[in-house]
């Protein structure tokens, strides 16, 4: 089921989100709904807070980078109660986007390496290293987990410059082609 995303201005995706356990209730059929809305959206990535909720998980499906990086063919996975250990290597540039932040773009320098520890939906424990294109897709989320948008990454001069267009998206003037909830907007619906 695809489920609303939540639109920048709201409180929850500046939340640092709290670990989930084992038992935490149907976890299967929210990480399918969020796989369903990731790509009903045509996004990489979604966090639980995208969504609403304030809880340590997130998803990515990079196999569209695929032709860019082959590396990435079957790159599908789901990151529960992730902890990053270590961020390495040269920054890079790459043009990102949010879908909480549709309609804006921008050039992001993260690091090129990312070492992270998660369990997957089967709760089994991981401690891994991606670079290129996964890094900065998993650091894309993780920063969603942390209460961080990537606009926060951005010099204060070209935050500056994006408020007016921020400020619309909280009030729901964007045009998009998925279902949102607007902070801004009492019915939440669009």
């Amino acid at each position: 089921m695809k489920l609303p995303i939540i639109a920048y201005g709201d409180s929850v995706l500046r939340k640092k989100a709290t670990e989930i356990t084992k038992d935490y209730p149907d976890l299967e059929v929210l990480i399918a709904n969020m796989f369903d809305t990731m790509y009903g959206a045509h996004g990489v990535g979604l966090a639980a807070p995208q969504i609403g909720l304030s809880v340590r998980l997130f998803i990515i499906d990079a196999t569209s980078f695929a032709e860019d990086e082959p590396g990435l063919k079957d790159f599908k996975k789901v990151f529960i109660n992730a902890k990053i250990i270590e961020e390495s290597g040269e920054k890079w540039s790459f043009n990102e986007g949010c879908l909480s932040i549709p309609e804006i773009r921008e050039d992001v320098s993260r690091l090129g390496n990312v070492k992270i520890s998660y369990f997957d939906e089967n709760w089994k424990q991981h401690q891994e290293s991606f670079d290129g294109l996964a890094a900065r897709v998993i650091q894309h989320e993780y920063d969603h987990i942390e209460g961080k948008l990537f606009t926060d990454k951005l010099s204060p001069l070209r935050r500056a410059l994006l408020k007016n267009r921020l400020d619309s998206i909280s009030k729901g003037l964007v045009k998009v082609d998925y279902k949102m909830k607007f902070p801004a907007l009492k019915k939440g619906k669009r």
